[in-house]
């Protein structure tokens, strides 16, 4: 069995009145996974890097233009009986400003932003759950233990 690395997550928050707030994208219905909720996820590109492929899927699916992103300490992970192979997924945050505009994409219908518990509620993996714990309990200070590596990137 193969173990490969082909997809990546990413995850937009921002903070409002000292609240972090999670966006989250619903799938079109002629999409794979029809109308699940869910962060922004895409495939890597042959020879991209995975923090690119993170900066590149937020910007075609939402429209927003990352100014910064942290590395999540989670790897999520799925086996596709397709491929027959187990595929690690890095995951990535961005802190938006209040008033940044999304405009979603053709891959989805709708966009929400929601809090921690409301989020987790809607999102349909286990992984996807944990990481918005990780990413809430950093943001908000919760785990003083907890740290995140931000990848520095140039204008």
């Amino acid at each position: 069995m193969k173990i490969t690395s082909t997809l990546i997550e990413a995850h937009i928050i921002r903070i409002i009145n000292n609240e972090i707030e999670f966006l989250l994208l619903k799938r079109n219905k002629n999409e794979k996974y029809p109308n699940i909720w869910q962060m922004v996820t895409g495939t890597i590109d042959e020879n991209e890097i995975a923090y690119k492929t993170a900066l590149r899927e937020i910007e075609e699916e939402t429209s927003i233009k990352p100014t910064n992103l942290w590395i999540v300490p989670n790897i999520n992970s799925f086996y596709s009986h397709e491929k027959n192979e187990i595929c690690f997924v890095p995951v990535f945050v961005t802190l938006i400003n209040n008033d940044v505009k999304i405009k979603v994409s053709n891959e989805h219908s709708e966009f929400c932003w929601l809090k921690k518990d409301e989020a987790k509620k809607l999102l349909a993996w286990p992984g996807q759950k944990n990481s918005v714990d990780i990413i809430f309990n950093y943001f908000s200070k919760v785990d003083q233990n907890l740290k995140f590596v931000e990848i520095k990137l140039s204008e």
